[in-house]
C-alpha cells in the first residue's frame, strides 16, 4: 500500500473533476481526497495498491472535458486509519 500526493493541472477545474476523482477513487477502493487549489489545479492525495492508483488516473483523465497537463507527484507517509475518499471544498 502506498499513499501519493498529486499537485494536477491542466483543465482540471470546473469539468467535475473532483466528483470523478471522487467516484473513482470509490469504485476501486481508494481513500484520500482531493481540493481545487486558488491557482486553478487541483490537489489530491490517493492512498491504495500501486496499480488501481494507476487505474484511477486513467479514469479521471478519461473524462470528456479533462485534461491534464502535468502531474507533479511524491509518495508520503501512509494513513492507517483512513477509510474513505473525500471532495474537499477548503483550498490554500
Amino acid at each position: 500500500m502506498i499513499r501519493r500526493h498529486m499537485i494536477i493541472s491542466g483543465d482540471v477545474q470546473g469539468v467535475g473533476f473532483r466528483y470523478r476523482a471522487n467516484f473513482a477513487a470509490q469504485s476501486l477502493g481508494l481513500t484520500g481526497y482531493v481540493r481545487n487549489l486558488y491557482d486553478g489545479k487541483v490537489e489530491l492525495e490517493v492512498q491504495g495498491d500501486r496499480e488501481l492508483i494507476s487505474r484511477f488516473l486513467g479514469e479521471v483523465d478519461a473524462g470528456r472535458f479533462v485534461h491534464i497537463d502535468d502531474i507533479e507527484s511524491k509518495d508520503i507517509p501512509v494513513v492507517e486509519d483512513e477509510r474513505s475518499f473525500k471532495v474537499r471544498h477548503d483550498s490554500y
